[in-house]
């Protein structure tokens, strides 16, 4: 085990399944020369030459749809966005072509590809730069979307991704590429689909995915439990297929749940959960389905109302303390 930083979790998955597979390529705009906008493939375009390490124009229609037809013709392209707002350029090609391929073509062609990037608000970078979209992708059927928290889900789940037959979208947050973890030398997977019990707890189950769990629920944790409050958090790792089992034997022990996500709230993935527990734990919920998002309008600049908008422990720790009746 070695501690390395998120973009170097990134960079290993990749190399690694690189150097087993010729077919494998990585293209997108900068990942080449300037080894990446955010350095994730820093020192791959020496290994690996540009042939498979390919800088494109600024183009994410054309070069997604490049991507696309090579699946098709048995490679495995990983497509790098610069911010997954640039991939609303592109999702024609994601949606209309990459998740109905196998479908349309009655099973005669699969589109084994990646879409990854950068997802969420860093800071001040305005409306335009600042969405989630993972709920977006999750809608649309033949999709796979994995939205990692740390460097070591990070790398398993993005070497599963690359292997898998269907395409997976694969969202990181900006602002973690500098955070570190604990990561084994030894090569590993994870399951796509699978979550990830964070912690156990008796009192409350918290559920979250990618930057929410390090940036608000950990520290919302820690500050519940200076007042006894046991909580049980589940990391969902992917939000398509979203693992409703473990969410389900959670509530079961917990009898309350509250849902951590960035996004907007309308139609958002923790609608999708309060819905299914809902319906499959109803009898055993001893409160309302509570859920933590982003407010209802494009992000400001403003640092006073980005803060405002964006979830945070303080309101984790509100809501937990709602959904058990403590008034505190």
């Amino acid at each position: 085990m070695r501690e390395i930083q998120f973009r170097e979790a990134l960079r290993e998955a990749m190399s690694e399944e690189m150097r087993k597979n010729e077919n494998i390529f990585l293209m997108g705009e900068e990942v080449a020369q300037y080894n990446g906008a955010y350095k994730v493939s820093q020192g791959m375009l020496d290994e690996f030459g540009e042939k498979r390490i390919i800088d494109t124009p600024i183009a994410e229609l054309g070069f997604a749809g490049i991507g696309v037809g090579a699946s098709m013709n048995g490679l495995l392209p990983i497509v790098e966005f610069m911010t997954f707002n640039f991939s609303l350029v592109a999702i024609d090609q994601v949606i209309n072509s990459a998740a109905k391929m196998l479908s349309m073509s009655g099973g005669q062609f699969s589109c084994p590809i990646v879409f990854r990037g950068p997802t969420g608000n860093a800071g001040q970078l305005a409306a335009q730069h600042s969405q989630n979209f993972e709920n977006w992708y999750a809608n649309c059927p033949g999709l796979k979307v994995v939205v990692p928290a740390t460097p070591y889900d990070a790398k398993g789940l993005l070497k599963s991704a690359i292997l898998d037959p269907d395409p997976v979208i694969f969202m990181e947050s900006e602002v973690m590429y500098g955070d570190k973890g604990d990561v084994p030398a030894e090569e590993y997977y994870l399951e796509l689909g699978k979550a990830n019990v964070v912690k156990e707890g008796t009192d409350v189950t918290i559920v979250t995915f990618g930057k929410m769990l390090t940036r608000v629920v950990n520290p919302a944790v820690e500050e519940l439990a200076k007042d006894g409050i046991n909580a049980e958090v589940i990391d969902l790792r992917t939000v398509r297929p979203i693992d409703y089992a473990a969410i389900i034997n959670s509530v079961k022990k917990t009898n309350r749940l509250v849902v951590v996500e960035e996004a907007w709230p309308l139609a958002s993935i923790s609608s999708e959960i309060a819905f299914n527990v809902q319906k499959n734990a109803f009898d055993y919920l001893d409160a309302p389905v509570t859920r933590i998002t982003c407010a209802d309008v494009p992000l400001p600049y403003a640092p006073t109302l980005i803060a405002a908008s964006l979830p945070n422990a303080e309101r984790v720790v509100k809501a937990v303390k709602e959904v058990m009746y403590v008034n505190k």
